[in-house]
């Protein structure tokens, strides 16, 4: 019997995924069908042959990320390929700059947080942050809430949004079980901790992929953005916003004056005494490298040190001391950087074709408020964000609103990549909209219903936040 059962899963796989890869070819045939289709219908009689190829990879890259039917980083691979195949067959042009694109000093700084993140993980010294921020905030429910994710909004920050809600959650599962599947604590610490771990990563560069993105772009008109700068802006959004949707999240679930204990954060297992010492050693390590780096960062401005050559710091410390190994370097998430790196790639190409210029002086004759067109940018961030990729929202973007410059003369360059690049974080609407979301979904607590509170208000008061923050730095500065 148990043979037949199976053998009946292993066919109902095979189906499955025959089904699965029919499917990507379908809809990788029509995101190239449909591409080609709008280049005949909007391309310019004056084009060349390279102008129609980027208009080409724009709207292919853009039906690629909108139906996954590859990977969003394969994409990447593929506009830095592309680009590279026809621009080399010009002998006028350089095909060199897309492929250095790799090797972008965003890239590298954000391969420094990737380093970071991960001492930070082997050594426990995220779960330690935790253990020492949460029992500050009392034995109210609604305040060891609060506690639990501002501390993952602080450690958002640093590490992926991803790594930190798998660590917060498998902290308070133990929690979980105490408290039954039907309690309501236990919907607002699901929804709140992915929420949390999102906005969180609006507050610095390395924080999330979007804010790379933005800053890169920005690199790419002359205009270099410090880690101060961004924190100026990301910091008092990031936590602003978490302190209103946590408000919002007490108010509909009534968990005001339910008192909590934190005894499951006493639960870890304690190390061998003989490795005791060792560990210690490690952790000190890792801050010490940890300090120094952000220190170093944080005064790019002052110590004329580039960002990206500061983290080196953390690539080259961490693995000679031997906290990080080959295993955890091949365990990063280099898909990200794959991304980035494509979609600069494709902001070059737009820009250099000269495509973006042509567009915006084709919508140039409409007379459109600047603060609407802020608006409109932001709420179209986080509607793409909410279905694809945010970072491959941004990257579709940011380089449009890099061109609308032309047509806002006299506005600081950077209000709206920054806009774009922080709305990214707030499309939390469904489970499948973040992996922060998915994981608190797969836990089974929650309906993807509930997910729609988080959605509704951090994405439309998130990008007020955003656009009002941004507007106030660019007059104060």
């Amino acid at each position: 019997m148990s043979d037949s059962r199976n053998y009946s899963i292993k066919q109902l796989t095979k189906i499955q995924l025959k089904v699965a890869r029919q499917s990507r070819t379908i809809l990788f045939l029509f995101s190239a069908v449909t591409s080609m289709l709008l280049v005949l219908l909007l391309r310019d009689p004056s084009f060349t042959d390279t102008q129609n190829y980027v208009m080409f990879l724009l709207f292919f890259s853009i039906g690629l990320w909108v139906t996954e039917a590859i990977p969003p980083f394969a994409v990447g691979i593929l506009i830095v390929g592309f680009m590279v195949f026809i621009v080399g067959q010009e002998n006028s042009m350089d095909a060199k700059r897309y492929v250095q694109t790799w090797s972008d000093g965003v890239i590298w700084l954000f391969l420094g947080g990737f380093f970071l993140a991960e001492g930070m993980k082997k050594t426990k010294l995220d779960f330690l942050l935790l253990k020492l921020a949460a029992p500050k905030f009392g034995s109210q429910a609604q305040y060891i809430t609060l506690g639990l994710m501002m501390t993952t909004a602080t450690i958002s920050m640093l590490m992926s949004n991803t790594a930190t809600t798998a660590m917060m959650i498998a902290t308070v599962t133990p929690l979980f079980t105490q408290l039954g599947k039907d309690s309501r604590i236990s919907k607002v610490l699901l929804l709140g901790i992915p929420a949390a771990a999102s906005i969180g990563g609006m507050g610095t560069i390395i924080g999330s992929a979007p804010n790379a993105i933005a800053v890169g772009a920005l690199e790419g008109i002359g205009i270099k953005i410090t880690f101060i700068e961004w924190m100026i802006i990301g910091i008092p959004v990031a936590f602003l916003l978490t302190l209103m949707f946590w408000k919002i999240l007490v108010i509909k679930y009534e968990i005001k004056k339910e008192n909590l204990s934190l005894d499951f954060l006493q639960n870890d297992s304690p190390l061998e005494e003989e490795y005791a010492e060792e560990d210690k050693i490690r952790k000190r390590i890792v801050l010490i490298v940890m300090a120094t780096t952000l220190a170093l960062w944080l005064t790019s401005q002052w110590t004329k040190i580039p960002v990206a050559a500061v983290s080196g710091l953390p690539i080259v410390a961490l693995t000679m001391l031997g906290i990080i190994d080959a295993d955890d370097v091949r365990s990063l998430p280099w898909d990200t950087l794959m991304l980035v790196a494509g979609g600069l790639a494709l902001g070059i190409a737009i820009q250099e074709q000269g495509l973006a210029d042509y567009f915006i002086s084709t919508i140039s004759s409409v007379q459109i408020n600047f603060y609407l067109l802020l608006l409109l940018f932001s709420i179209t961030t986080v509607t793409l964000s909410n279905f694809m990729s945010n970072t491959a929202a941004t990257t579709i973007l940011i380089p449009v609103g890099i061109s609308m410059l032309s047509i806002t003369e006299g506005i600081d360059p950077i209000i709206l990549p920054f806009v774009i690049g922080l709305s990214a974080s707030c499309a939390l609407l469904l489970p499948v909209s973040t992996p922060p979301n998915a994981i608190a979904y797969s836990t089974g607590l929650i309906k993807q219903s509930e997910f729609r509170i988080g959605g509704l208000f951090v994405g439309l008061v998130g990008p007020i936040l955003i656009i009002t923050f941004t507007l106030l730095y660019a007059m104060l500065k």
